[in-house]
């Protein structure tokens, strides 16, 4: 897994953590540890997550964008690693437009 994965599993991990309180410690959270099925996240953790997002990436990192794009089974079914590479790939063409508009 690249480094900036890696952070940014950390990162994510410390969110649903705080999401999720006492449960979330007895978890280990990997890349293909499941929002739902191992975690346990409703509807409403769901959204307190995304809020913390934003909160950490701004408009970088459109959440609720991501999950749009998703059938309902796919959602049910997301796995941390997802989220994270969506993360990763938001970051890195943020910093891309960032360096094509500093050539300009």
């Amino acid at each position: 897994m690249p480094a900036a994965q890696d952070s940014i599993l950390a990162e994510l991990t410390e969110m649903i953590n705080a999401v999720l309180g006492d449960f979330a410690e007895d978890q280990a959270v990997t890349m293909d540890t499941t929002f739902q099925g191992d975690l346990g996240m409703e509807s409403i953790d769901v959204v307190s997550l995304a809020g913390r997002l934003q909160a950490r990436y701004g408009d970088t990192v459109n959440f609720a964008h991501f999950v749009a794009k998703l059938d309902l089974e796919t959602v049910g079914e997301l796995r941390v690693g997802q989220l994270v590479e969506h993360i990763a790939t938001s970051l890195a063409g943020a910093d891309a437009d960032e360096v094509g508009a500093g050539s300009r």
